[in-house]
């Protein structure tokens, strides 16, 4: 059987080509959207691209959230080509970010409950004030020990 294998070996059809898929992504990007129309060429543009699964378009945060297997930078471009001003998502919700009125991370055009994602606005790992509130907890089963 050796040289039936060697055999079917040399003549075995391989293909160079690997597809690759890309990953499921979610991608936010905010868009100043004024009326119907907008939000339908807005819709439009992004559903038109290969890979789209959902669109969602929330007019009254400027917001359009494209879910599937897609580039984010793809999608960006699209948006950008109908002639809007468009970026990534800049903001996070309120109730993530430790310091919310940090220096930069206030934002008066952000919708309710949103702050922008600036690193002064997040708390370091393992300040001390970290470690003392998570000594303390109840999620913490040796927080017994310490009282």
């Amino acid at each position: 059987m050796g040289i039936i294998d060697h055999i079917s070996d040399m003549f075995e059809i391989t293909s160079t080509r690997k597809s690759k898929r890309k990953p499921m992504q979610t991608v936010e990007i905010k868009v100043k959207m004024d009326c119907d129309g907008c939000e339908r060429k807005v819709t439009n543009a992004v559903s038109s691209i290969k890979g789209v699964k959902s669109v969602d378009v929330s007019r009254k945060q400027s917001k359009v959230t494209v879910s599937g297997y897609i580039e984010p930078k793809k999608v960006l471009k699209s948006v950008q080509n109908t002639g809007k001003k468009a970026e990534f998502w800049p903001y996070v919700e309120y109730n993530l970010v430790s310091y919310p009125y940090a220096i930069g991370a206030y934002d008066k055009k952000a919708p309710s409950g949103y702050v922008r994602d600036v690193p002064q606005a997040f708390q370091t790992p393992n300040t001390p004030t970290q470690m003392l509130t998570s000594m303390f907890s109840d999620e913490n089963p040796n927080a017994c020990q310490i009282m």
